[in-house]
């Protein structure tokens, strides 16, 4: 299979994803914005007002259980029992939106992977990295580890079983998207050392920041338009795909902004891990606080904090908070950059209350999944306080769109030259990296679907499949030249 020549991004690293991280200052969103605003809300600010109110109330009662309970609030699975755990949990991974998948993958083959990779480096001294005078997170897309890890029958199955139980298409029944199929998305992967405080990366959501408002963006599929008109309740649903094929997540080419429809990010252990050890906290709670987050940038507070004496309830009270409508309105979106992951800086998204609601997932081993919903905000470990390696492969579960196989026929082309994939920072990536896998090494090592979903063979439909997602497949093949 011939490889496609096509530009790549600037050089970089995951710090160019967050501007917390790059340390550089994001300018103020210019006056369109404001606009946007405006629009939005236009003809409901009535019922936003109302819907407000009623989600501060939501969420200072959950705030209050997620505090109390920590880490053992996240649903845990176990992957010898996965149809039914994942059945009798449905409701709460719904509701919380993470899960932990208990052995996935082999302790042992999981725990080698990261001996895998370490040598792999070690015989590629020129590997890029962040932060570059020590790397906890490696420009490493193509490495074997990664490519039988994504390939591994067990890890296929458990993203099957996960988009099939969780995910569905209410909305539209014929929507073009197959629950059934996963596509591969190439991303990079952790070995962060005890100690380390420079990947500290603090609460964010994914796919993007403004587009979560643009008409252009999240807007064309009208993921989130049942919250700006005020029914955030049983408008909005974040397991509902049908509205999400549209959305643009990626509108400013930023380095390492996912373009590709990822209905779970997740990482696959490779090492012991666990609270206050290098490990990921996530604010297990996806519904309330994704409309929160949209809905913030439409109100104010009336006196701040230090105005009220440091009363923090005064300060959170729905009294204390007014609708910014009309000529008071302004283009901020709190922790929004142009080309940027959203960022949730402390104070910023108050009533979160995330100093207390940031929780650490629990325990894991080697093999152990961990997923969260793509809305999910996550953040990990200021510092790892460990005494051993927090390591982890980054593996996403996405289904099958035409969109995703469009970017997938390019990452294909990446692939096959050794470059990083089309979401990432560009440069030469593995391209001149001593033993990267080849296309006879992915048909060798890797499950027939795991090659399928890299796009080097056919995508098989799936009998049980709706009518939309086995178009989607064929369409997907065509694409990718099957």
């Amino acid at each position: 299979m011939a490889a496609m020549n096509s530009p790549g991004k600037a050089e970089g690293d995951i710090s160019d994803t967050f501007a917390s991280l790059s340390g550089k200052q994001a300018p103020p969103l210019p006056d369109r914005f404001r606009e946007l605003k405006l629009r939005l809300v236009n003809g409901h600010e009535d019922a936003v007002i109302t819907s407000w109110k009623r989600l501060l109330a939501v969420l200072k009662q959950e705030n209050e259980l997620i505090a109390r309970t920590g880490p053992a609030i996240i649903p845990e699975v176990r992957f010898s029992h996965l149809h039914d755990d994942l059945r009798a949990l449905k409701p709460e991974i719904k509701k919380r939106g993470v899960a932990v998948i208990r052995g996935v993958i082999p302790e042992e083959e999981a725990r080698s992977y990261k001996f895998e990779i370490e040598e792999y480096v070690r015989q590629n001294p020129h590997t890029r990295g962040f932060p570059p005078s020590a790397p906890q997170v490696f420009e490493l897309y193509w490495s074997p580890s990664q490519i039988r890890a994504r390939g591994h029958p067990n890890l296929l199955t458990a993203q099957r079983v996960l988009l099939a139980g969780l995910w569905h298409t209410a909305s539209d029944p014929l929507a073009e998207v197959s629950l059934r199929t996963p596509l591969s998305y190439a991303d990079r992967l952790r070995i962060r050392q005890p100690g380390d405080a420079q990947f500290a990366l603090g609460p964010h959501q994914d796919g993007g920041s403004v587009e979560r408002w643009e008409e252009g963006g999240y807007g064309r599929g009208g993921v989130y338009d049942a919250v700006f008109r005020g029914d955030w309740e049983r408008g909005f649903d974040p397991f509902d795909a049908a509205p999400r094929i549209q959305a643009v997540t990626d509108l400013y080419g930023g380095l390492g902004a996912c373009s590709m429809f990822r209905a779970f990010q997740g990482w696959l252990a490779m090492s012991e891990s666990g609270p206050r050890r290098g490990t990921l906290l996530v604010n297990p709670l996806v519904r309330e606080t994704g409309a929160y987050a949209l809905l913030r940038p439409f109100f104010a507070a009336r006196r701040g904090l230090n105005e009220l004496g440091g009363d923090r309830g005064k300060y959170l009270d729905e009294e204390n908070w007014e609708f910014t409508a009309g000529e008071r309105m302004t283009s901020e979106l709190q922790g929004a950059a142009i080309g940027c992951a959203q960022e949730f800086p402390e104070g910023a998204h108050p009533h979160l209350e995330l100093d207390r609601t940031m929780v650490h997932v629990p325990e894991v081993r080697p093999g152990d999944y961990v997923v969260w919903h793509c809305d999910t905000i996550h953040a990990v470990d200021q510092k790892h306080n460990g005494a051993g390696d927090s390591s982890v492969l980054y593996i996403p579960v996405c289904p099958t769109t035409k969109a995703s196989a469009e970017y997938v026929a390019r990452q294909r082309a990446a692939f096959l030259q050794g470059t990083p994939g089309p979401d990432f920072p560009g440069g030469e990536g593995e391209s001149r990296h001593v033993g990267r896998p080849t296309e006879d090494y992915v048909k060798k090592y890797c499950d027939p679907v795991g090659v399928q979903s890299m796009g080097l063979d056919k995508l098989a439909t799936v009998e049980a499949d709706t009518p939309g997602g086995k178009a989607v497949v064929e369409e997907a093949n065509r694409i990718l030249g099957f």
